[in-house]
């Protein structure tokens, strides 16, 4: 995660699933953490954040996975962060 747009695309992703609250993403670090209320919940977070293009650390980082990446972050940049 490099910018805005990444962290408003990672947060707004998260946060939209049931189970998932308060999420926080510092671009700074390259870091998002969040509270879950079951590991099904857990599994489902990391599905999305893999979905967005932001694998974990130990996961593989394709060049899809990359590409699907500069998407989000382009999609963040557009759809800005609610006030």
């Amino acid at each position: 995660m490099k910018c805005g747009g990444c962290a408003n695309t990672v947060r707004k992703g998260l946060e939209g699933i049931p189970g998932i609250s308060e999420v926080m993403v510092d671009n700074e670090e390259s870091s998002v953490t969040f509270n879950y209320k079951s590991l099904e919940d857990f599994g489902k977070a990391h599905k999305k954040l893999i979905s967005l293009g932001y694998p974990f650390d130990d996961d593989d980082n394709t060049m899809v996975t990359k590409a699907k990446s500069y998407v989000s972050c382009a999609i963040g940049r557009m759809n800005p962060a609610d006030s």
